[in-house]
């Protein structure tokens, strides 16, 4: 196993949700949190002096009910509603995305294992129950956003999203980093799919570093290859702090 860096409650940390946290599942609400992982956080966001935040494609929800009780800072949407300070509140307009989700329903109700998640502000089709149907669904994805101003196609791990063009979590990532308890802290990011990427570009920007969780190419100068070995890490880190307490 690689050994990752030393985390320190001089830095801020970002950590994505799906694929880093927790396992992939084949359905978004099929994902099972790991015993002691909510207690962890918790220590860490106190340790971290509230520095510490999810960054994820997830709608904000979803990400309350999977760590209840804890509502932590929170980037959702990938960086198109932020919460900071107790306050949820958009970053962008949100797009009339009616031509996508007419198209993205039409294809789920003609192909089974498609499923169309609506969030507040983008359209996500997932294919993970049906990898042989990529590429059916990007062309028709593709042809969906034809002539759609202020949006973008974004591809992920089994999933197309159509979401407003400029936001991504690197930009949400240099957002918190402008505001306390983030600001004058070293970022640290962790994610695992193409999504995360601008992740990474933003914290190394900053002075910081990220950790890719599994394979593929990647731009994070540090990787574990299970959310489970990521896990392990934050506990370790937590354990130390404890200790120094």
């Amino acid at each position: 196993m690689q050994l990752l860096p030393i985390l320190t409650t001089a830095h801020a940390l970002f950590l994505d949700f799906d694929g880093t946290l927790t396992e992939l599942a084949p359905r978004p609400e099929a994902v099972r949190i790991a015993s002691g992982l909510v207690p962890t956080l918790a220590a860490m966001q106190a340790h971290l002096g509230g520095a510490l935040a999810i960054v994820t494609g997830r709608p904000e929800a979803d990400i309350d009910g999977f760590l209840a009780p804890l509502r932590l800072p929170l980037a959702s949407e990938h960086g198109a509603q932020y919460r900071l300070f107790g306050e949820s509140l958009p970053s962008v307009a949100t797009p009339d995305l009616t031509q996508v989700l007419h198209t993205a329903q039409a294809l789920a109700a003609r192909h089974a294992g498609l499923l169309v998640e609506t969030k507040r502000a983008s359209i996500a089709l997932h294919y993970r129950q049906a990898p042989h149907l990529e590429a059916h669904c990007v062309h028709a994805m593709e042809r969906a956003v034809q002539g759609l101003d202020g949006v973008e196609l974004l591809r992920g791990k089994c999933v197309l999203e159509v979401k407003p063009r400029g936001v991504h979590k690197g930009q949400a990532i240099i957002d918190f980093m402008t505001q306390p308890p983030f600001a004058g802290r070293m970022p640290v990011f962790v994610g695992d799919d193409v999504t995360d990427e601008a992740g990474f570009a933003a914290v190394h920007a900053l002075g910081g570093w990220g950790i890719k969780v599994g394979e593929g190419p990647t731009t994070a100068q540090h990787r574990c290859m299970t959310p489970a070995a990521l896990r392990g890490w934050l506990s370790a880190a937590r354990t130390s702090w404890d200790r120094a307490r």
